[in-house]
């Protein structure tokens, strides 16, 4: 048994008043402790008196097939399944020295994903939650990923064979991106009709539908058609960023939850095909901050994830940055927490065994150097990792 002795408990929601132990067992959280408590001598301590213990981080938007370079997605066909699986491997590396022990991958490259989790072991690597291909339009957003589906009756088979294969969600391009050529990001690729046909068919097999969009139009056609959760969020239409009241009430009425992608890196440049998308998003990214913030305060569950892999400025193993992006958005600290942690992991569908410091869970920590409350870049100081109950990482 381990017992980590820290300054402060975040159990993914708040703080533990008084907390100050947390023992570990064959896997789990075995205990929650005040700071008084004492440990039996058998017990193994891993002291860290001015730390903050939280659970293990999730990043709820990731690419595990994609390296962070440019071009990330659109080499993807030159690869071998060797190479996607040896990118995946990596990628989960990156994520895990950053905090990250669970990751959900919205859109790998012909099941390749899927089909590392089932044939590799995952010991001492991020649990994955995986969509396999998102599905997409002919000619759609990531269409070379193998997910292309045109009408009712191979929009149902998309399901059918996700489920089938194990995957855990369903992904759908309900709109155009980056940095697909030819699908802009502000027009919508399937109908409301279309969507919610998705959705009936993937509730009825138990798999959550989650859909890609930056458009207004899409937006309100994914809320139509009652999907769980949407990616980015943005709200372009063809020469702006316009975010109806009527639209954010009925994201939070719904509990459909946004996944934002926030955490860019600080001074990586988009391609230039990609700049007018941005310019047309509005002032700045300090501003789509903002905005994020205020749907979190008008009632919609906000989680962070990061679009990890696409490109250099989505990197694996930013998700602490988009936690403080979110805080510097104006969000109260220990939401933005939440956000990436008990939250993520409910909407990932795990939130019975992770994303909380509580008895019985799976002991997936991280404990990092102060406190990311009066100082929320002390999630940059990552001192210990515990994934399964395994400390895999810790300073001497």
């Amino acid at each position: 048994m381990l017992a980590l002795r820290i300054a402060r408990v975040f159990d993914g929601r708040a703080v533990v008043e008084g907390a100050g132990v947390v023992f570990v067992g064959d896997g789990r959280i075995v205990g929650v402790e005040p700071a008084w408590f004492e440990i039996p001598t058998d017990v193994e301590i891993l002291d860290r008196p001015s730390g903050t213990l939280l659970p293990g981080l999730v990043d709820a938007h990731v690419h595990l097939v994609g390296d962070g370079q440019p071009g990330a997605l659109e080499r993807l066909g030159e690869l071998s399944q060797d190479d996607l699986f040896s990118t995946i491997e990596r990628s989960l590396r990156i994520q895990l020295a950053a905090g990250v022990t669970t990751v959900r991958d919205l859109g790998d490259m012909a099941w390749s994903v899927v089909d590392w989790r089932a044939r590799r072991p995952r010991t001492g690597l991020p649990t994955v939650v995986a969509s396999g291909p998102p599905v997409t339009s002919r000619g759609g957003h990531c269409r070379h990923m193998g997910g292309e589906a045109s009408g009712s009756d191979e929009l149902l088979a998309a399901v059918r064979e996700r489920a089938d294969r194990g995957a855990d969600v369903v992904k759908i391009m309900a709109g155009g991106g980056r940095p697909t050529p030819g699908s802009p990001g502000d027009q919508g690729r399937f109908t409301a009709e279309e969507l919610a046909l998705v959705v009936r068919q993937a509730h009825a097999v138990g798999l959550r539908v989650t859909a890609h969009t930056h458009a207004l139009v899409s937006i309100q056609d994914a809320i139509a058609a009652g999907v769980d959760g949407i990616a980015h969020c943005t709200f372009l239409t063809s020469d702006s960023v316009h975010v109806p009241e009527v639209a954010i009430a009925a994201l939070a009425a719904q509990g459909i939850v946004v996944c934002p992608t926030l955490g860019r890196a600080p001074g990586a440049a988009s391609p230039p095909r990609l700049m007018e998308p941005a310019r047309k998003a509005g002032p700045g990214y300090d501003a789509l901050r903002r905005r994020v913030v205020r749907a979190h305060l008008a009632g919609v569950t906000i989680v962070s994830g990061t679009d990890g892999g696409i490109g250099p400025d989505t990197p694996h193993g930013s998700l602490p940055r988009a936690v403080m992006d979110l805080v510097s958005g104006g969000m109260a600290a220990a939401d933005a927490l939440a956000s990436a942690t008990s939250v993520a992991a409910r909407a990932c569908g795990l939130g019975d065994r992770k994303g909380r410091v509580r008895t019985g869970y799976d002991a997936d920590l991280v404990v990092v150097d102060g406190d990311p409350f009066t100082d929320v870049a002390a999630l940059n100081r990552l001192d210990v990792t515990v994934l399964g109950g395994q400390v895999l990482s810790s300073r001497s």
